[in-house]
């Protein structure tokens, strides 16, 4: 793997986003949050409603950007095996011969993720967390870059399983894709009937090679010390706001250190900026956080109060 030039960076990321934005109506801050969690080669949680787009999302970036794709529909009865795979018995060759599962790819789109038991949601935590995954005593490793895009639905609480925190953390970015505006709505129906067809195919417009670049790239950006205060000090704010009864740890201040770097990629700098921590602390860490009771029924939510402490925060000044 090698950097890239940081303008030629940029200009891949926005090939791929325009590339995407021909299928996805709108919605250019969740793309672009997408987009750096891949640049970050890390996992994405959407909690949204059915029908958002959420599934077409995920398999309109893998095919813009030349990966591979998989998708794991999870249900109750679902095992680990079926995420994992098994050996089988070749009756030919009298050996056992691996069986790979739906984890052996690029991009594994997790829908439904909280409908499957704890056994089973645990199959995807060495995937995630290694890039690995053991199968009677042998490891194997996974494709390069592997990132999951988990699902699930805000409303249902019956018959599913909560995802548990240390699941959650996992998770570089936790995004919603909202609702659509009129005019929106009115495109996605107007392209629809312009496709005359329900499945959509988009040409890739970089290749594995490429992204595994990008993401070498980001390792190269710079992040002044003050920036890396600020982002400690809003992390650190987490554990003694009177909301919060657990706050992020320093997983969190990891994760929004490694968006930032892939915001300044994406908008073609090789340093960061106080804008760049500010546009991604909500997604890095809103899932990482436990609310007080109080503040569930008040209605107060970890958005506003990220919201808050990004107020309180005095901002340092980067020289440039």
């Amino acid at each position: 793997m090698e950097r890239l030039n940081i303008e030629e960076a940029g200009r891949t990321c926005q090939k791929v986003i325009s590339q995407v934005k021909k299928v996805i109506v709108g919605k250019e801050p969740v793309l672009e949050k997408v987009m750096l969690a891949v640049l970050a080669n890390s996992h994405i949680l959407f909690e949204d409603y059915p029908g958002l787009a959420k599934t077409l999302l995920a398999k309109s970036f893998a095919m813009s950007m030349g990966c591979g794709f998989s998708r794991i529909q999870f249900t109750p009865d679902l095992l680990p095996a079926d995420i994992t795979g098994t050996y089988v018995f070749n009756v030919r060759s009298g050996e056992f011969e691996l069986r790979k599962g739906p984890v052996f790819t690029n991009i594994l789109l997790a829908d439904e993720i909280n409908r499957a038991p704890p056994k089973t949601q645990a199959a995807l935590l060495e995937a995630m967390q290694e890039k690995q995954t053991t199968l009677d005593g042998k490891t194997h490793l996974l494709d390069n870059p592997f990132i999951v895009v988990a699902t699930q639905n805000p409303i249902e609480y019956e018959g599913v399983y909560p995802l548990p925190e240390a699941q959650l953390d996992r998770f570089l970015v936790k995004l919603q894709l909202g609702y659509p505006a009129r005019t929106e709505e009115v495109e996605i129906m107007h392209r629809r009937m312009l496709r005359g067809q329900e499945d959509v195919a988009l040409d890739p417009v970089t290749d594995l090679r490429t992204i595994l670049d990008l993401q070498q790239t980001v390792e190269g950006i710079h992040v002044d010390d003050d920036v890396m205060g600020y982002i400690a000090d809003i992390v650190q704010a987490t554990r003694s706001q009177r909301q919060i009864d657990v706050g992020a740890s320093p997983r969190g201040s990891l994760a929004i250190f490694k968006l930032s770097r892939a915001r300044a990629v994406f908008h073609g700098r090789d340093y960061v900026i106080p804008d760049d921590v500010k546009e991604v602390v909500a997604s890095a860490l809103v899932h990482r956080l436990i609310m007080k009771a109080e503040s569930w029924v008040k209605g107060t939510s970890a958005s506003q109060v990220l919201e808050e402490i990004l107020r309180t925060i005095p901002v340092p000044r980067v020289k440039t």
